[in-house]
């Protein structure tokens, strides 16, 4: 989905305003520089010389890395120099927070929620603390440790079963589209489906399953952050799971989505909130359960690198508000820029 992403968002880019330099990194954790890193990625070529590597902080300079003259001798040169960085990495180091961490290290501007917000969001558990904390909906639920499970599966059970009903769904804290997320609709489900998140992370959320339509807002800004149309997701799976939204393509997408116009702000204003509430910034796609039977809407996750293909649900939404996709993108570039001029108005030394 990574690749997915970045391809559609350098196919659309304006060219004859933007000098665009791609980075990859791979599974392994190495960046790759050179002419057109997304390829190596995707034919698996990721050994090849280029690897690249950021400058000293403030220089804002992307660096090569490749052999020299001599066995085993590297030379390092510079490759450009980066006004921003757009990140488009999904999941694991690149939307919780790592990435952000070592970007504001180098001091470069850069795309999206900064190092709070991107790994508040991240974590299920921790994301609905917040929620609750500032008074937003969130469902019932329960989060377990890896190592509790291991020690006290039936103990584990037997809790789950006696703050929450089923069907249960059981997710992995910090993990996206989908992975390891499984329904629980007994005892014995249930201990499978802590046995499959488990695999994914160290933290497990047990999360009370309704009876729901899946509702999506996008949001854009910093300090003064506006939500988009509304939008609904209508798997034709169980749910909306990893098969239903990268292989199968065969859920419906609604938008505008077709709810009242009080359910609709509604539904807006609590993303706008779940936004601030997180110190979020430039982009989020908020994600909601709307209750059949009670029309309660009750947040469900917040995602800071959303899908950014020209046809995912975070771009169409805003493209439904008059917001094209081109446009997006540089709304977002300048966001960043916006947000790393106000982040260069804090002192960072003090002495005495």
């Amino acid at each position: 989905m990574s690749l997915m992403s970045a391809r559609s968002v350098a196919q659309a880019i304006n060219r004859n305003k933007y000098d665009v330099t791609m980075i990859g990194i791979s599974k392994a954790g190495q960046w790759i520089g050179g002419d057109d890193p997304l390829r190596e990625l995707e034919q698996g070529a990721c050994d090849a010389p280029g690897r690249a590597l950021l400058g000293a902080p403030r220089q804002g300079e992307l660096m090569s890395l490749s052999a020299a003259g001599a066995p085993g001798e590297l030379r390092l040169a510079p490759v450009t120099e980066l006004d921003v960085i757009f990140p488009l990495v999904h999941g694991t180091y690149g939307e919780d927070g790592a990435l952000q961490g070592l970007l504001e290290m180098a001091d470069v501007a850069y795309v999206g929620a900064g190092v709070v917000g991107s790994a508040l969001s991240m974590d299920k558990g921790i994301f609905k603390s917040v929620m609750s904390a500032a008074g937003l909906p969130v469902l019932p639920h329960q989060v377990i440790t890896r190592s509790q499970f291991a020690e006290q599966p039936d103990q584990i059970v037997a809790q789950c079963e006696s703050a929450l009903h089923y069907p249960l769904f059981v997710k992995p804290a910090n993990l996206g589209s989908s992975v390891g997320i499984s329904r629980a609709d007994d005892a014995a489900g249930l201990h499978r489906a802590l046995v499959e998140a488990a695999r994914w992370d160290r933290r497990l959320l047990v999360e009370q399953g309704i009876d729901a339509r899946e509702i999506e807002v996008s949001v854009l800004g910093n300090d003064m952050p506006q939500a988009s149309a509304v939008g609904e997701i209508r798997p034709r799976r169980g749910f909306y799971d990893y098969i239903a939204k990268y292989v199968s393509g065969d859920s419906e997408l609604l938008i505008p989505a077709p709810l009242s116009p009080e359910l609709t702000e509604r539904a807006q204003t609590l993303a706008v909130e779940a936004f601030k509430a997180v110190d979020c910034a430039g982009m989020a796609r908020v994600d909601f359960l709307l209750d059949k039977s009670t029309d309660q809407l009750w947040l469900n996750e917040l995602n800071t690198i959303p899908g950014f293909t020209a046809i995912s649900m975070y771009p169409k939404l805003w493209a439904a508000a008059g917001v094209g996709y081109p446009e997006l993108i540089d709304r977002l570039i300048e966001l960043a820029l916006e947000r790393k001029a106000d982040r260069d108005r804090t002192e960072r030394t003090f002495e005495v």
